[in-house]
């Protein structure tokens, strides 16, 4: 959520470089529509150039030239009316056959009485005085290549030549070169857009809708997808997808099973070997074994310690996993209870507790997850502060910005060394402790701190202290 604010709060400018730089399947198949496109097109056109370049249909069409030889004698004694018809012809052909094209089109040079008595304008300068009869010809002229063939009229005399450019690849630079093939594209591709990406935004409707599923999870909501599609591309995913969810949910059962088991087994260990330790202690009478038999002691309260707080995680997530049902939680009369049982622990070490509190601040909650929230940060300010100092302990009502909820302030300020800027994030990971802390600890104590307040909605931050501590504050949402 975070994210997706801060992403609505930048320039329009930003999110819209963003959005084109970003990698999207539906922008993918976009491309890929219109480079499929655009590839159909491009062999289109080769074929096309391809055909024109060896096509020798034209040339064999003798029924042409007959009709243009049969103009040319008829009108041998009118030349002017002979030029104009030969020209409206050899139009007629270009259109025809070149699309109006110069370089594509057709050429056509007449001879009659031994002298050349017409050549179209764009006919290549080639010597077609001895060309063959009745058969085509391949002729090279600087980089481009010609099919001529060359018909006789019977009696008279009078020759008729006809040239085709030949070679596809000459052809089909031609075509592009003269807009041909970029043209249609610039023109269609914009209206096949639109078309394109709404055909695949409902293609991916269903897709959307397991992504949205997976999305609402929180991260123990390890049950099967709701979604069930027809489709075979997302059966084949959300299967997957539930069977990885359920080896995650077996794996971390017999994790928690596993930690659980081990904890509860070593609390009666635990409880014989501190009695027989606390036994010996009251009847040892040199000093040495006094001073070892105290260090036994202090490293079983420590294995208690954690083996407590390890069932105390457990019973957290057990709890999460289950999503027990919320109660109406009083925070303030909570805070009271707590430090009322945690003052024996306070004044074995000479600590002060002092408890400033809001009346009537609520949140909507499960009790024991936030004793355990409570009980961790303050027993942490009591361990790592200093012989008869002060944690205080306070309890507000933050009015949030404009159009954001109130929410439950809680915070914890000791008088101990703190915790460095670089650590902060990394003391929420379990049995992570900060190297240079010299008290004895498990590293729980934060990372259940956090599980309970983000169960909760809310966030946990570490701050600098007014007197060099540290200040831990809780942000709670409040009952309705």
């Amino acid at each position: 959520m975070i994210g997706a604010a801060a992403g609505a709060a930048a320039p329009w400018w930003r999110r819209i470089w963003v959005a084109i730089v970003q990698p999207s399947l539906v922008r993918r198949l976009m491309v890929a529509q219109m480079a499929l496109l655009t590839l159909l097109w491009t062999i289109f056109l080769g074929y096309i150039s391809y055909e024109i370049g060896h096509d020798q249909e034209l040339l064999r069409e003798d029924h042409i030239y007959h009709t243009i030889l049969a103009v040319a004698d008829d009108l041998a004694d009118h030349p002017d009316r002979q030029a104009r018809s030969l020209k409206l012809i050899d139009l007629s052909l270009s259109k025809g056959y070149g699309s109006g094209d110069p370089k594509l089109s057709p050429s056509l040079v007449l001879i009659q009485g031994g002298r050349e008595i017409f050549r179209s304008p764009h006919a290549p300068a080639i010597d077609v005085s001895h060309l063959p009869l009745y058969r085509t010809e391949l002729v090279s002229l600087g980089d481009r290549k010609w099919r001529l063939r060359s018909v006789q009229a019977e009696g008279s005399g009078t020759r008729a030549v006809m040239m085709v450019p030949a070679g596809g690849w000459y052809i089909f630079v031609t075509i592009s070169m003269r807009g041909y093939y970029l043209l249609p594209l610039l023109i269609n591709l914009p209206f096949l857009l639109l078309p394109a990406w709404l055909s695949i935004r409902l293609a991916l409707r269903p897709w959307s809708s397991v992504a949205r599923e997976v999305a609402a999870r929180g991260p123990h909501a390890l049950t099967p997808l709701v979604y069930t599609s027809r489709h075979r591309e997302l059966v084949a995913m959300v299967d997957s997808i539930n069977a990885l969810m359920q080896r995650v949910a077996e794996s971390a059962q017999r994790e928690r099973s596993f930690i659980a088991d081990a904890a509860h087994e070593l609390r009666t260990p635990l409880a014989a070997m501190r009695v027989n330790v606390e036994a010996l202690h009251s009847q040892a009478v040199d000093e040495r074994e006094r001073q070892l038999l105290t260090g036994i002691l202090s490293s079983g309260n420590r294995a208690t310690r954690l083996v407590g707080q390890l069932l105390m995680l457990m019973r957290s997530e057990a709890t999460d996993a289950g999503q027990d049902a919320q109660e109406r939680v009083p925070l303030d009369e909570l805070l009271q209870d707590r430090l009322a049982v945690l003052s024996g622990l306070a004044a074995a070490r000479g600590v002060e507790l002092e408890l400033a509190a809001a009346q009537a601040v609520a949140v909507q909650g499960q009790r024991e997850s936030l004793i355990s929230l409570v009980d961790n940060l303050v027993e942490n300010a009591i361990k790592y502060g200093p012989d008869g100092g002060t944690v205080r302990v306070g309890l507000a009502l933050e009015r949030g910005a404009e159009g954001a909820p109130a929410m439950a302030l809680l915070t914890v300020e000791d008088q101990g060394p703190g915790i460095p800027l670089s650590l902060r994030q990394r003391v929420f990971d379990r049995f992570f402790r900060d190297p240079a802390q010299t008290q004895s600890g498990s590293g729980l104590g934060l990372a259940i701190a956090q599980a309970a307040a983000a169960r909760h909605g809310g966030r946990i931050a570490l701050l600098d202290g007014e007197g060099g501590g540290l200040l831990v504050e809780v942000r709670l949402p409040l009952a309705a």
